[in-house]
C-alpha cells in the first residue's frame, strides 16, 4: 500500500489580482479523518475544488497524485472516477426529488442503457441509506427530511459513486449535536471500512474531536502538518491566524445607560395557523451599551423571536414594544430601521446580501434614503461613504466595486455588519454573527462589537455557540418552547445553568 493515499505537490492558482495558493503540498495517509483549517481565504476551498474538479488541470500549476498515479482533470465527472467526492456546506440535494432519485441522479441504473430500472434503484438505494444509518423510504421526497439527513443523503449519493477519498466542508454548521454525533459516527464507521476523510471546520473542538490529523493554511500558504495529539487548539488557533490571541472572547466591562428596548408580553403566532402561538409570554429589555446574548436549543424560537421583533416574520403577533420610552409598532423591517432596530439575520447568504451585486451596494442598500437627492442617488456619495465603511471594518476586497459572493466568509459578514451600522441602530440584533467565519475574523467581530457597546448601542446577540454566549454576554437569556426559561447575568452563567434551562429544567 502506498503511504499516501493523496498527494497534492506544489500547487499554485492565481485569481485576477490575488494568489490564492502558492506552492501547496499537501499529503493525506489512507483511512485517516484529516483536517484540513486555516482562516477564511487561506485557500482550503480553492485546494479542494482543484482535487474535487471544479477548477481543471491547466487552470493551476503542480500535480495531484492519487495512490502514486498522476491524475489530470478536466471536469468533476473525471475526478469522481478517480474517487474523490466533496460534500459542500450548501447541499446539493435537489428537494422535490425522492432520496433514491437524488443518490443516483446522473448515474442512474438502466436496461438495455435506455430506460431507467426503478425496481433496483430503489433496492440499491435501501443498502446505501442502511450504511449512513438511515431508517427512512428510499421514495421519500428529500425536501421532508431535515438537514441532518439530507446530508447523510449526500454521503450515501458518495459512497455510491465508490468514493475512496471524501471531503467534507463544514459538514456541522448546521446540525444540532445530536446529528453532529450520528455524523462522527458515521465517519468513525467509513474509516474503518477504508474511506478516508478530508474534514474542513472552523469548529477546533469538533476537529480535536474527529480528526487524525490536521494540516494548517494561511495566506494561501500550507504552514505544517501535525498529528493531532500533539497539538492544541490554542497552537492551531496561533498557526492559522499567525499571531497569539491572548483571548478568544475579548469581552470588556462597562456601564450600561439606560433601557433602550422593552418587549413586554410578547406573542407571535404561526402564519399557517394563526391560533398557533410559536412565542409565548416573553417579556425582556437591553440597555445602552450592554451585550444581551439570547441562548437556547435549535426550534427553541431564538430566530423567530429577533426576526418577529423586527417585522420580518410572517403570521400575527401581539404584546408592546417600547423604544426610548415610547410605544411603537413595527410590522415590517422598514418601520423596524425608522425606529432604530438593526438585525443581522443568521443566514447572510440568502437574508443578509445579494450575493451578484458589489460591496458598495450591499454596503448601502439599508440606507438609500440617505444618499438620494431628489429621488436619484447621490453615487459619488455612495463611492465615499462605502469606502469608509470598508476602511473602518478593515474589509478585504480590492475595491468597493468587488462582487460580494468573491470575499471570505468573515468578510461577507463584515459587509452585512456595515450595511447595519450605516443606519446609526440604537439596537443592534445579531442572529449567529460568527457562524462559518474563522478564529481570526470571530476576533474582530467581537472587537467591533466592544467598540459599539463603548458608543452606547444595545446588542442583542443570538448564539448556539455557548462559549461564545458565556464569554461575550452582560447577561443571558434562555429560550425554551417558544418562551424565556432563564436569565444569567454574565457572572453567575455557566453552560450547565444554561443546559438546564434550554431543556426545559428550572
Amino acid at each position: 500500500m502506498e503511504e499516501f493515499v493523496l498527494e497534492m505537490k506544489d500547487i499554485t492558482k492565481d485569481f485576477p489580482g490575488v494568489r490564492a495558493l502558492d506552492n501547496v503540498s499537501f499529503k493525506v495517509r489512507p483511512g485517516e479523518i484529516h483536517a484540513l483549517c486555516g482562516e477564511n481565504g487561506a485557500g482550503k476551498s480553492t485546494l479542494m475544488k482543484i482535487l474535487s474538479g471544479v477548477y481543471p488541470v491547466g487552470t493551476y500549476t503542480g500535480e495531484i497524485y492519487i495512490n502514486g498515479e498522476l491524475q489530470s482533470y478536466n471536469n468533476i465527472r473525471e475526478s469522481e472516477n478517480a474517487g474523490i467526492a466533496i460534500i459542500n456546506q450548501e447541499l446539493s440535494v435537489i428537494k422535490q426529488m425522492t432520496i433514491g432519485e437524488n443518490i443516483f441522479l446522473g448515474n442512474e441504473p438502466t436496461n438495455l442503457g435506455v430506460v431507467i430500472d426503478w425496481g433496483r434503484l430503489y433496492s440499491e438505494t435501501k443498502l446505501w441509506l442502511k450504511e449512513v444509518g438511515l431508517q427512512v423510504s428510499p421514495e421519500t421526497k428529500v425536501g421532508k427530511l431535515g438537514v441532518g439527513q439530507q446530508q447523510m443523503i449526500e454521503i450515501a449519493k458518495a459512497l455510491s459513486k465508490k468514493a475512496k477519498i471524501l471531503i467534507l466542508d463544514e459538514p456541522t454548521a448546521a446540525l444540532t449535536e445530536s446529528e453532529v454525533d450520528t455524523l462522527f459516527s458515521i465517519l468513525k464507521n467509513l474509516q474503518a471500512n477504508g474511506v478516508t476523510c478530508i474534514y474542513i471546520s472552523h469548529k477546533l473542538g469538533e476537529v480535536m474531536e474527529i480528526a487524525d490529523t490536521v494540516t494548517i493554511l494561511r495566506d494561501g500558504q500550507m504552514i505544517t502538518t501535525l498529528p493531532i495529539k500533539e497539538t492544541t487548539e490554542n497552537q492551531i488557533i496561533s498557526m492559522m491566524v499567525g499571531r497569539e490571541l491572548s483571548e478568544r472572547f475579548p469581552r470588556i466591562e462597562h456601564s450600561f445607560g439606560e433601557v433602550i428596548l422593552e418587549v413586554e408580553d410578547y406573542q407571535a403566532f404561526a402564519p399557517e395557523n394563526s391560533e398557533r402561538p410559536i412565542l409565548k409570554n416573553i417579556n425582556f429589555n437591553v440597555r445602552e451599551g450592554e451585550i444581551l446574548g439570547i441562548a437556547g436549543l435549535m426550534g427553541a424560537g431564538r430566530s423567530e423571536l429577533v426576526m418577529s421583533i423586527f417585522g420580518g416574520l410572517a403570521g400575527s403577533h401581539s404584546g408592546r414594544i417600547v423604544i426610548d420610552g415610547k410605544p411603537v409598532k413595527i410590522n415590517s423591517p422598514e418601520d423596524a430601521i425608522k425606529n432604530g432596530l438593526s438585525l443581522i439575520t443568521e443566514d447572510r447568504k440568502r437574508y443578509g446580501l445579494i450575493l451578484k451585486h458589489d460591496v458598495k451596494k450591499n454596503l448601502t442598500l439599508a440606507n438609500l434614503p440617505n444618499l438620494c437627492n431628489w429621488g436619484c442617488i447621490n453615487f459619488n456619495e455612495e463611492v465615499k461613504i462605502s469606502q469608509k465603511f470598508v476602511d473602518l471594518l478593515q474589509i478585504k476586497t480590492p475595491t468597493v466595486e468587488t462582487k460580494v459572493n468573491n470575499l471570505s466568509g468573515g468578510n461577507q459578514q463584515k459587509v452585512v455588519l456595515g450595511k447595519w451600522l450605516m443606519t446609526k441602530p440604537k439596537v443592534l440584533i445579531m442572529d449567529e454573527p460568527t457562524r462559518g467565519i474563522d478564529v481570526g475574523a470571530k476576533f474582530e467581530i467581537y472587537n467591533i462589537m466592544n467598540k459599539l457597546k463603548q458608543e452606547g448601542v444595545a446588542i442583542i446577540m443570538v448564539s448556539s455557540e455557548l462559549p461564545e454566549i458565556l464569554g461575550m454576554s452582560d447577561r443571558i437569556l434562555v429560550m425554551h418552547n417558544g418562551t424565556i426559561n432563564g436569565e444569567f447575568m454574565h457572572d453567575e452563567a455557566d453552560q450547565e445553568k444554561i443546559m438546564l434551562a434550554a431543556t426545559g429544567g428550572k
